[in-house]
């Protein structure tokens, strides 16, 4: 693989780009023309765990950028349908990964064209500080695999994990991603629910349990609520999501030298901008799962409903002001 586009140049699409153009020909495709002009002028700036100022091309119609053999699709899941609609009838002979939290993503890409669809879910993390600069917060590893639905060999997964590696970021190939996906999907629907709920980032508090007022309980209920799910549809999930939990918060203590780790989880992110949240891919598909299978999940159904209402708060604020 020696051409690859990024979809999405967000946090997680700046950090692939900026670190794959040092291994391959990188293009990437944006939203917005201004977004692109910058990219095209300005290169990509990538700093934090690594530091590197990268060349790219950018452009907003697919078919004005390079031919690529790897499309990585790094747009939120709220903006999945619509950038699959663009995609439509693109470089049919490239390879598609997608990179989505949730669960559901690779059938709405697979609905707009047969690329060979590599699944995958990333723990890396971000803060964009511009167009055309990303800080590189967390250098926690990318899991992918071949997804079954198109019968992608396994050769093409290892490949784009090879490629990814090779630019310097964490990667793990797997020949089922199902568990790994289940896993973050469980660590997700508890942490980034909680943190849109509360506002706070993913704190040590997240896994406090010493006083029956912590934080920790409502995080253990959601997760052994999500194990339980996943039980059900008989996935054996490849880490722990409790264990995730713990680890990510202490880790994030011991590198801030003693002071309390602060990752702002990406809901989180979206409930400060006031824009609409991946709730419904992650929470939402689990409690979807739990009915499927006929598993309660009343925890991860409060939180998915009350993060729905805050969105509609907002729009309910906004008449109000306007009135």
């Amino acid at each position: 693989m020696e051409r690859v586009c990024v979809v999405g140049a967000g946090a997680i699409g700046s950090l692939f780009a900026g670190h794959l153009a040092s291994v391959a020909e990188v293009s990437v495709l944006c939203r917005r023309d201004e977004h692109a002009a910058v990219l095209n002028a300005e290169g990509l700036r990538v700093s934090g765990k690594s530091g590197r100022h990268a060349r790219v091309a950018a452009a907003i119609e697919p078919r004005s950028l390079p031919v690529p053999e790897l499309v990585i699709v790094a747009v939120k899941a709220t903006q999945l349908e619509a950038t699959a609609s663009v995609l439509r009838g693109c470089w049919p002979r490239a390879a598609a990964m997608t990179v989505q939290n949730g669960l559901g993503a690779e059938a709405v890409l697979h609905a707009a064209g047969a690329w060979p669809l590599i699944s995958s879910v990333t723990f890396m993390s971000g803060i964009r500080h511009g167009d055309a600069h990303v800080e590189y917060e967390l250098d926690t590893p990318t899991w992918l695999g071949p997804w079954s639905g198109t019968a992608t060999p396994l050769g093409l997964a290892e490949a784009a994990g090879d490629l990814i590696a090779r630019s310097g970021l964490k990667v793990e190939v797997l020949g089922d991603l199902l568990p790994a996906q289940w896993s973050k999907l469980i660590f997700n629907a508890a942490v980034n629910g909680v943190a849109a709920l509360t506002e706070l980032p993913h704190v040590t508090a997240f896994a406090a349990e010493g006083l029956d007022s912590d934080l920790g309980h409502v995080l253990r209920g959601l997760v052994d609520e999500g194990k339980a799910v996943a039980a059900a549809a008989g996935v054996a999930l490849h880490d722990d999501p409790w264990e995730m939990n713990v680890r990510a918060v202490s880790r994030g203590t011991t590198e801030a030298a003693g002071g309390d780790y602060a990752h702002v989880p990406s809901m989180l992110e979206d409930v400060l901008a006031r824009r609409a949240t991946e709730a419904d891919w992650i929470g939402g598909a689990l409690v979807r799962e739990a009915a499927r299978l006929g598993v309660p999940a009343p925890l991860n159904a409060a939180v998915w409903r009350l993060i729905k209402a805050k969105e509609a708060s907002w729009a309910r604020a906004a008449e109000v002001a306007v009135a």
